[in-house]
């Protein structure tokens, strides 16, 4: 894929460029947002442009891209481009924006990096960047094409049927198609954008698991209300959801995408997440209940405490349906008032996990790396651990970590 030239500049600059990602995507957004601002409305998550993770996940996977195509200059970065491409199509990403991210992406190399870009630097790293940015269009295209989405009108109404408070803090809404329509069709694990105008009439776009089995008549959306912490401003489309959204009002959503999906293989099957993160994992399960699965599933959660535990009556619904299933709660409060639950931290340590598991992670990126790490001690292959990431996936450069 990468010409032998370019591989040796590349090669080359890489340890220059890559500890100049952070300043160079600062520069390009910023640049980019000054002279084109309509990007920000529907588009760009304000929020993570706020908080820099935009920035970081941009800076990692373009690190990631080039080190994949070095290491094996022959093959793509699947497991990168996927999660990538579901993202931009959840979105409704176009072709012609690669474009526009290229102007502003290259003249903030050029700004920062200065004479240090040479043509030959320029023309290296224009092959990197057109090689990803090729690879996602097409396989955006195809994703298009295979929910039958217009990427120009990626949106549709939806009637919100009923709102279910699930904790303080987390509020299920169930949703049917306002026009009417079947529903588009999900695997269990994919989410939806919801684009949301705010008080400043700015559109913005979150990305939330369907919480329910996408056979259902509905679709369930569950959100968790993002409180301030610290420096960190609240979550405002959670937060405006919350605030304003009861039944009878409408919603605008995606089709579903999403390549953290179950499969119909037969073998053991760990769910394990944290908090919120426990959305797809509920979706899993009540697909498995639907379908009469007979695999063995293990459901581990850890939370708060029990109150918190968003969906544990639909979760201990579809676990009384499934033969082969069996669950692990872990609370950091009030685990006593839980029979079966242990206190503190998730710690699987001393539970028997089969070996030859299929594992499903969801939860905040400290969680999940601390879990995996067990996984792995407990002898799951890294290649049977999936995980999903709410927002931009820091963790996508540097999975293996």
């Amino acid at each position: 894929m990468l010409s032998p030239e370019s591989a040796a500049v590349v090669r080359a600059t890489l340890p220059a460029v890559g500890g100049a990602l952070d300043e160079i995507t600062a520069r390009f957004y910023g640049v980019m947002f000054a002279e084109q601002p309509e990007l920000l409305d529907g588009l760009f998550n304000r929020g993570n442009q706020a908080s820099g993770e935009q920035r970081r996940a941009l800076a990692g996977s373009i690190a990631g891209f080039a080190q994949a195509l070095l290491a094996d200059p022959d093959a793509r970065p699947d497991a990168l481009l996927a999660r990538i491409a579901h993202k931009h199509a959840a979105l409704g990403v176009t072709e012609d924006q690669y474009t526009i991210v290229h102007k502003y992406l290259f003249r903030a190399i050029g700004d920062v990096l200065g004479e240090a870009v040479t043509p030959e630097v320029a023309a290296a790293w224009d092959e990197v960047y057109w090689l990803m940015a090729g690879a996602l269009i097409a396989r955006e295209a195809r994703l298009y094409q295979e929910a039958q989405v217009d990427p120009r009108k990626p949106w549709r109404r939806w009637t919100v049927v009923e709102r279910r408070e699930e904790t303080p803090d987390v509020a299920s809404f169930l949703l049917r198609p306002a026009d009417g329509t079947p529903l588009p069709a999900a695997r269990a694990g994919q989410y939806v954008s919801v684009r949301v105008p705010m008080p400043d009439g700015i559109h913005q776009t979150r990305q939330y698991s369907l919480s329910n089995a996408p056979g259902d008549g509905l679709r369930r959306i569950t959100v968790k209300r993002v409180a301030s912490v610290a420096d960190a401003p609240e979550g405002e489309v959670s937060n405006q959801l919350h605030r304003t959204v009861r039944a009878g009002d409408e919603l605008t959503l995606s089709a579903p995408f999403g390549d953290v999906v179950l499969d119909d293989a037969d073998t053991p099957l760990l769910l394990v997440s944290a908090g919120i993160g426990c959305t797809p994992m509920v979706g899993m399960l009540e697909h498995l209940a639907a379908t009469g699965a007979t695999r063995t599933v293990w459901v581990l959660h850890a939370d708060r405490s029990p109150a918190d535990h968003a969906l544990r009556a639909d979760t201990d619904r579809a676990l009384e349906e499934l033969p082969g299933a069996r669950a692990q709660f872990w609370y950091e409060q009030n685990a006593a008032d839980e029979p079966g639950a242990r206190a503190g931290l998730m710690d699987l340590d001393d539970v028997d996990l089969p070996a030859d598991s299929d594992v499903y992670l969801c939860g905040s990126l400290p969680f999940m790396r601390a879990v995996r790490t067990q996984l792995l001690r407990a002898g799951i292959p890294a290649r049977h651990i999936r995980y999903e990431v709410f927002g931009p996936d820091l963790w996508l450069a540097h999975a293996e970590d």
